[in-house]
């Protein structure tokens, strides 16, 4: 009994076996081919055949040598999508299958941008074009960022021996070569290109920095901000145009830094604040610094900074046979907010040696005639 049950299954398979051989081969076969742009096999092609009339699809890929092969495909009208990401491509045709024989699809899109070009010869002249343009603003574009390298460099070695005439020439140099080459490519970028435009622009505005070239960076990177707006761009506006002279036109840029990214806020004020410091215009200095440690109380330099513009509006006066020095409200807590915010930090020691000299100015200076005013420190 048991064989033969055995005898029958399997006779019953080759039954099943053989109807479903039949029904394979009566369905259409396709071959295809698939070839780049310089009429090379095109691999890892991937392929969607859809039929017009079911909407059924089918999907294959093309191997290393460009081919594919669908099998069991019905007469009709596919629709057939070819796409590869890593070019994105993607390319739509269309193909007529025969259930009965062979079918062989074939493609070469050398042949398709050939056949293109005749056919639409001033738009393949402006494809040629705006390639001529893309490769040249790379070509200056790579030129310009080598100079800005080299100059950085050249900055490494300025630390090490600042006198060095010869390195500040080249340094010079460096920065002029950077903006020659990227004035080139911005010249060649496309007005839909908002991206590449805005960085070149602000590399532009990096090289004049390094010229001390204030106002044109400050320019170069107002144009960036214009077609990118972008916190960093705007802080570096702000600061070109305080270092520029023109500081009453900065602070309406570092509220534009601040709206853009809020984070901005204590860097662009604190540049303001030490070029303000720098040219004596001490008390924006105090409102630039205050802005800056109100926007981040943790920043140590930032009230280390401060606590040295109050510093500067010290003023005295005589009575008697004593002088005495009148300290703007809010010196001693600076420094002691710098001591705060980072006890071991860099500026920690340094607002601890001003905050004991504001302490001792407290108890004014004997100006008697013949007697020496005290020294810092002593007790005596």
């Amino acid at each position: 009994m048991k064989k033969s049950f055995v005898r029958f299954s399997g006779i019953a398979a080759l039954i099943l076996l053989g109807a479903v051989i039949a029904a394979a081969q009566g369905m259409g076969r396709l071959d295809g081919e698939v070839r780049d742009m310089q009429g090379n096999p095109y691999p890892d092609v991937n392929i969607v055949l859809k039929s017009t009339e079911s909407g059924q699809s089918v999907t294959s890929k093309t191997d290393k040598n460009g081919k594919f092969t669908i099998i069991g495909l019905r007469s009709g009208i596919y629709n057939i999508t070819l796409t590869n990401d890593k070019d994105h491509l993607t390319y739509q045709d269309q193909y007529k299958v025969d259930e009965t024989g062979d079918n062989h699809y074939k493609i070469n899109f050398k042949d398709v941008l050939a056949k293109q070009a005749a056919a639409h010869p001033e738009e393949e002249k402006k494809k040629e074009e705006e390639e001529q343009k893309r490769s040249g603003l790379k070509q200056h574009f790579d030129a310009g960022m080598a100079a800005m390298n080299d100059a950085k460099t050249v900055k490494t070695q300025l630390q090490a021996a600042p006198t060095d005439q010869g390195l500040k020439d080249k340094l010079a140099a460096d920065y002029q070569t950077a903006i020659t080459e990227l004035k080139q490519a911005e010249s060649m970028v496309g007005p839909k290109d908002i991206g590449n435009h805005a960085t070149v622009l602000a590399q532009m505005g990096v090289a004049n920095e390094g010229l001390l070239q204030w106002s044109d960076a400050a320019d170069d990177f107002a144009k960036a901000a214009e077609l990118k707006p972008q916190g960093g761009y705007y802080v570096a506006q702000a600061t070109d145009l305080a270092k520029a002279g023109k500081i009453d036109d900065a602070p309406p840029i570092c509220d534009k830094a601040v709206a853009t990214d809020p984070t901005n806020a204590d860097m662009c004020w604190k540049n303001l604040g030490i070029v303000a410091s720098n040219t004596g215009k001490t008390k924006q200095a105090v409102d630039f610094l205050q802005k800056a440690t109100t926007a981040d109380p943790k920043d140590a330099q930032g009230w280390y900074l401060l606590g040295n513009a109050l510093s500067a509006m010290i003023d005295s006066k005589q009575e008697g046979e004593k002088m005495t020095y009148i300290i703007p409200p809010g010196t001693k807590e600076a420094y002691q907010k710098c001591i705060d915010a980072n006890p071991t930090g860099p500026y920690a020691a340094q607002a601890k040696e001003s905050l004991d000299g504001l302490n001792q100015l407290d108890q004014g200076v004997d100006t008697t005639v013949g007697k020496r005013p005290k020294k810092k420190g002593s007790g005596n």
